[in-house]
């Protein structure tokens, strides 16, 4: 697709025509990117052309992109990591987009970045919270602890990166776009086989309907045209319903939504008394945590993980010092 914003045109008018924004999300799907990634780099696009007026971005550069960017840390006062999405979405812009390379940016007042410790759940609170759970949810909740998968990693999971009897899992396009194995817990193998058994049942419903099809990933689907409707490329936690795809506009089944995994843990966590702010990425630090305590060293924790950085797995050692470096309180010593 060209880009359709003339050099001669109004501000105005250049930043109102849809093509820049078509163009946008045709790049990001090009590379891969995740449809969340999709919608908060396209907000971001435009609240840049509105902050400037709607001018043309090939109208600005590097100073309008420091400007705006200022604005989000001094005027909103937005987190380092926001200003920083913010930022990356703009360059996307320029360089993926508009194919122009920026000056080196250094004019930018920075969003103070903030140290933060992870909400860690104590192995009771764990226990609590998983009483509470069922069904396809529990199940999916249950993994989520059990492997220290991300959210959209589980939801994603197909039938072919499950083998029960290796007690393994290959998490497929993880963030980074990389591939990686964890663990299946062993106390989830026969209540995996069981939904993987139902699940079949519901397949072989939607091959008799014609409802069978699945997204697949990169250029598979133009390659292999009835790869979609294989068993082994089904997603594991299917929805219960079909839904339109918002990116190609078909009708078939999709994973389960997210937003169903995030009531169910918030409720789990109502229900078992838990005084902290529980949603399912906690699971993924608890996972982390609890295999620390265990021994497990911090570098078979990263594979786990799949964090790029050892320093980002360390911040869960932070977690463990439990105060002033795991040091007594002189209160404990004469009490």
């Amino acid at each position: 697709m060209t880009e359709t914003i003339e050099r001669n045109a109004t501000p105005a008018k250049a930043a109102q025509q849809p093509g820049l924004m078509a163009h946008v999300r045709e790049t990001l799907r090009v590379n891969r990117y995740a449809l969340s990634t999709e919608r908060n780099y396209c907000q971001w696009i435009w609240r840049f052309i509105l902050f400037h007026g709607k001018r043309s971005p090939r109208e600005m550069g590097a100073a309008e992109v420091e400007a705006f960017l200022s604005h989000l840390a001094t005027a909103e006062n937005v987190s380092a990591k926001t200003q920083n999405q913010a930022l990356h979405a703009v360059l996307f812009l320029y360089k993926r987009v508009l194919g122009i390379d920026l000056p080196w940016i250094d004019g930018i007042t920075r969003a103070r970045e903030s140290k933060r410790i992870p909400v860690v759940l104590t192995q009771r609170e764990t226990q609590a919270l998983l009483r509470h759970v069922h069904g396809t949810s529990g199940t999916i909740i249950k993994l989520l602890y059990g492997t220290g998968m991300r959210l959209l990693e589980g939801l994603r999971l197909r039938v072919k990166d499950v083998d029960l009897e290796r007690r393994e899992i290959i998490i497929r396009e993880g963030k980074g776009n990389k591939d990686r194995v964890t663990m299946l817990p062993a106390s989830l193998v026969d209540e995996l086989r069981d939904h993987l058994q139902a699940r079949r049942m519901m397949h072989d419903k939607d091959l008799a309907t014609g409802h069978a099809d699945v997204e697949l990933p990169d250029a598979i689907e133009r390659k292999y045209p009835q790869a979609g409707q294989q068993w082994a490329w089904q997603y594991v936690f299917a929805a219960k319903t079909y839904s339109t795809c918002p990116r190609t506009g078909v009708y078939r089944r999709h994973h389960v939504g997210e937003w169903v995994i995030q009531r169910a843990v918030k409720a789990a966590a109502r229900a078992a008394g838990i005084p902290k702010l529980v949603h399912p990425h906690t699971l993924r630090h608890s996972f982390a945590t609890h295999l620390l305590e265990t021994g497990t060293d911090i570098r078979t924790l990263q594979e786990l993980l799949g964090h790029s950085d050892v320093k980002t797995t360390m911040i869960y050692t932070h977690v463990l010092n439990r105060g002033g470096r795991g040091t007594v309180s002189p209160l404990d010593r004469i009490a």
